[in-house]
């Protein structure tokens, strides 16, 4: 049986899902409009907090897109989309500042982004073979398949929940990158608040429809074995 219980609180983390996604697009088009008091750009402040933190040769370049920004850390680049790069706002100089902060991790071989550097190419590998282990164990009764794809499938879980560290320190870090550096008063980390938290919870949401539907294989898998 395909549907199974559990169901049900996927399609409430996938409610969720969708919510922190509005909630992303809102509070940064909200804050967008808000003119940040340093009146630096998104890539004048990634620059200036790179260079505080000794890392001048991390390039900040424009990437196509809307809420595209990202830190690429096998080129080691800062990558920041048009709205941020040349954005004079809370919301831009929030992402901007949030995306340094992973640099700032890489150079400092944060714990969590280490572990999930070195996982990547083993969940690059298995996530793609999970989804055919466990459809094939599904339909066809063999639980030694399906066992297998829950293994696999476990190692993006792992994945997923190793990256919610990884995001909340880098929000952490800019919030402090930020006040450090006197590009936000006390009355606008409100805003950066909202921004970056709504970014986090995007993540949140994603790492708790990944646990339900793991456990909703495991339950499975558990009855499966025991109507044999």
């Amino acid at each position: 049986m395909l549907f199974h219980p559990m169901d049900f609180l996927i399609f409430i983390a996938f409610g969720i899902s969708l919510w922190a996604q509005f909630r992303v697009s809102g509070n940064f088009n909200e804050w967008s409009k808000v003119p940040a008091s340093s009146g630096l750009t998104g890539a004048e402040v990634a620059r200036m907090i790179l260079d505080r933190n000794g890392l001048h040769h991390v390039p900040v370049e424009l990437v196509r897109g809307t809420l595209t920004d990202h830190y690429d850390p096998i080129s080691r680049t800062v990558r920041l989309s048009e709205p941020v790069y040349y954005g004079r706002s809370i919301a831009s100089i929030s992402v901007a500042a949030h995306e340094v902060g992973h640099a700032v991790q890489h150079k400092q071989s944060y714990g969590a982004l280490v572990l999930r550097h070195r996982m990547f190419p083993i969940v690059n590998f298995t996530s793609g073979i999970a989804p055919f282990l466990l459809l094939t164990g599904f339909i066809f009764h063999q639980f030694s398949l399906l066992g297998l794809g829950i293994i696999f499938f476990s190692f993006a879980v792992a994945f997923q929940l190793i990256t919610l560290p990884v995001e909340f320190n880098a929000s952490s870090r800019a919030k402090k990158f930020m006040l450090a550096e006197g590009l936000i008063h006390s009355g606008e980390e409100r805003g950066v608040n909202k921004v970056l938290g709504a970014a986090a919870l995007t993540y949140v949401a994603a790492a708790l429809i990944s646990v339900l539907e793991l456990l909703k294989f495991v339950f499975i898998f558990m009855q499966g074995n025991e109507e044999e």
